[in-house]
């Protein structure tokens, strides 16, 4: 898919001190007509002309430069989810946070440093609600001459996205001066088809087809901006073995359920009757906020077997199964063998404890907003709405730049209250400000993400950018110190996008040994819009390969919108 032009090339080879390859693709970003369910055509911005967007491949320890191009109508950037892009975030993506927009007619040569990550991640647009169509896979084979821990005969990489009726930029942008709900998507596609539960989409049906008895790695990708989904493919067991770049023990199962952000490897084998089975993503809708509680089909196909037939459907937990979502989450661990090892942090030197909430904001004076009672809807971190700045707080943490943010995340709620009971007699404002979270160089660090029953409870993903962790405990209700006792420190899974139970709490831990300005924020792109965010800036250590390397010459201003 896409341009690729990858070839080895010894001086850069030695420059960058890369242990695998070094790979090149060009990415041109630029207008493109796509025809979806009739109504719906339009031009959307896409890279390549591609929607999904083309395939990184690469194995482990390669180095990857990719040449983006803008062509596009404003400024966009480009970020490698799941990448820790070790010492090096100039070319982690997220707007005003590591860089600002490539400008129209221009490009950035973007870096790439694979290290530990093997399996599936993926790339996407990191400017407003952009990556609802720019977005594509990143696929890491293991190290030359070693083997996968598992079997399969063949591999299919799937990718959901949400469609849109209109431009999803006029979309946020006039929720966000409106105050009230962004409007929904109106189709959920699978490699960029919606499938036949769509008025004038019988034609566009996803197919893999299959042959019996061989066992096919699915490599699917949740590239949606705002709703978390079931998937199963209807008669058949499938096995979990992976998730966002690193390995899984292999985990049976007859649904998953998958978060915006999160990647899964998944093993299927096809041996039941020669048939073809509709395989479907269905939303989990765990909250009264607006919702698109449709649905998309592919279909699993056999070879030899009639498509006149109707195809079989699967059975999914219901749109509000909470303990449906729960008890497959719950169940994930860590491969941890000899090669793949698990190191947990249990030196802990840094708690936290962040209170993840959905918020409203008061009206502006002489001003009518669409949000609850005629508020702005908002929502924050420890009581902090995230306001972004206008250059790139990387730049000005570098730059020691003054003004852009301020050093005073808090380490803990600014007031203790019972989270997820009645919240009723506290006020649902926020702060709004641009506040970071200051770490110090390998420091072992605890993140205990509260949900809370402020506003609009519900799940929400959380996606650390420069870092994947280890998730050591999940629950309901408040956490209480008394819980620690019960973390899974052995094998607890390693990913960098989890999700936190609607009126629960999830402990994650990491050691922070990549310097530099790393974005935290909820993956559900309303969440994040409305200022569920924060930064987590890690100085730098001692010794030289500890600190950030300086940054490139062709960073994109930060003086043109």
């Amino acid at each position: 898919m896409g341009t690729f032009l990858g070839f080895t090339v010894t001086t850069i080879l030695l420059f960058c001190m890369a242990q695998g390859k070094v790979l090149f693709y060009d990415f041109v970003l630029k207008e493109t007509p796509i025809e979806m369910l009739c109504e719906t055509n339009r031009s959307v911005i896409t890279v390549n002309g591609l929607f999904p967007g083309p395939e990184i491949r690469a194995h482990k320890g390669d180095t990857i430069y990719v040449n983006v191009t803008n062509l596009g109508p404003y400024g966009i950037t480009i970020h490698w989810h799941g990448v820790r892009q070790i010492r090096y975030p100039w070319s982690d993506g997220p707007e005003y946070i590591t860089q600002c927009p490539i400008p129209t007619n221009s490009s950035f040569l973007q870096k790439i440093k694979l290290t530990e990550e093997e399996g599936t991640l993926w790339w996407h647009a990191h400017s407003d609600w952009s990556r609802a169509t720019i977005h594509g896979p990143i696929i890491i084979l293991p190290v030359h001459n070693t083997n996968y821990p598992y079997e399969f005969d063949k591999q299919h990489t799937i990718v959901l996205s949400e469609w849109y009726a209109r431009d999803t930029k006029d979309i946020i942008d006039e929720a966000l001066e409106s105050g009230g709900d962004p409007e929904l998507s109106v189709a959920y596609t699978i490699n960029g088809q919606p499938g036949d539960s769509y008025p004038c989409s019988n034609d566009s049906v996803y197919n893999i087809t299959v042959v019996q008895g061989k066992t096919y790695l699915l490599r699917i990708i949740h590239a949606g901006l705002n709703e978390e989904m079931f998937f199963c493919i209807a008669k058949h067991n499938l096995t979990v073995v992976g998730m966002d770049g690193a390995y899984l023990k292999p985990l049976n199962t007859k649904y998953l359920m998958i978060t915006p952000g999160q990647t899964m490897d998944v093993l299927v084998t096809a041996n039941q009757t020669i048939d073809h089975y509709y395989m479907v993503f269905s939303p989990f809708v765990d909250s009264i906020a607006p919702s698109n509680e449709n649905i998309t089909r592919g279909i699993f196909q056999y070879s030899g077997s009639k498509s006149s037939e109707t195809p079989a459907l699967p059975e999914l937990p219901g749109f509000k199964n909470k303990s449906g979502a729960g008890n497959f989450t719950t169940r994930l661990r860590s491969l941890n063998s000899e090669e793949h090892l698990s190191t947990v942090p249990t030196n802990i030197t840094r708690n936290i404890t962040i209170t993840v909430s959905v918020n409203e904001q008061p009206c502006p004076a002489n001003k009518t907003c669409a949000g609850t009672d005629g508020s702005m809807l908002s929502a924050s971190l420890n009581n902090i709405s995230f306001s972004t700045p206008s250059i790139s707080i990387l730049q000005a943490y570098y730059n020691n730049l003054p003004g852009v943010y301020n050093k005073t995340f808090p380490n803990e709620p600014p007031f203790v209250f019972d989270y997820t009971g009645n919240v009723s007699a506290l006020g649902e404002a926020a702060n709004v400000s641009t506040e970071v979270l200051m770490i110090n160089y390998n420091e072992e660090v605890e993140i205990r993400l509260q949900g809370t029953n402020i506003g609009v409870a519900e799940n929400h993903p959380m996606h650390l950018h420069g870092y994947s962790f280890y998730v050591v405990g999940m629950g309901d209700g408040n956490f209480s110190d008394s819980y620690v006792s019960d973390y899974n420190t052995v094998d607890p899974p390693y990913i960098n996008t989890v999700g936190v139970p609607k009126n629960g709490w999830t402990a994650i831990r990491f050691k922070a040994d990549n310097p530099g300005v790393w974005f935290m924020h909820c993956h559900l792109e309303r969440h994040a819009s409305w200022g569920m965010d924060t930064v987590l800036v890690v100085g730098d250590g001692k010794l030289k390969h500890q600190k950030v390397y300086p940054p490139p010459s062709d960073m994109p201003p930060c003086t043109v919108s």
